[in-house]
């Protein structure tokens, strides 16, 4: 459990961390208010890109915490910046660092019971973290490159996958 969640969450946010460094790069190139890519979005009601990494996030330091029996940090949600979103990932990478093997002996097994929207769900950490968690992560991940590829930004594959 732990091989399957923690270095893979870490990785991805390392890689999003990379997206979005040429993003803000591409944002100075182009003359282009940060703000633009910031609080862009696929369609209208969806969430801002600001939003979508904060999600990642939530879902990346979440998931390992629920499954290895610890209390989930609440962050404020108040960035505004790509430094601010650097950091807000970094804090995620540190927080999974503490984590090992050891914590999550068992969780496949053990009861996840949590609120998803407005449902009330409760499963086994397997199914929790295949079926709710990596999903929802990388649906957020991906719509955070989806946005910023939408808006301009020359990325591919290699980029989202981690390398520079």
């Amino acid at each position: 459990m732990y091989d399957v969640s923690v270095p893979v969450f870490s990785e991805r946010l390392k890689a999003l961390g990379i997206v979005l460094a040429k993003a803000e790069a591409n944002a100075v190139e182009r003359k282009i208010d940060p703000q633009t890519f910031l609080t862009a979005r696929l369609a209208p009601d969806m969430l801002t890109l600001t939003s979508q990494v904060q999600i990642a996030t939530d879902s990346a330091k979440g998931a390992p915490c629920r499954l290895a029996g610890r209390e989930v940090p609440r962050y404020e949600d108040n960035e505004t910046t790509f430094a601010e979103l650097h950091a807000r990932l970094a804090k995620t990478r540190d927080l999974l660092a503490t984590f090992t093997p050891a914590d999550f002996e068992g969780s496949d097994e053990r009861t996840i019971a949590m609120k998803l929207g407005s449902y009330d769900i409760q499963m086994p950490g397997l199914r929790y973290l295949l079926d709710v968690a990596m999903p929802n992560f990388y649906f957020h991940v991906t719509t955070a490159y989806a946005i910023l590829r939408h808006n301009g930004v020359p990325l591919g594959k290699a980029n989202f996958l981690g390398r520079e």
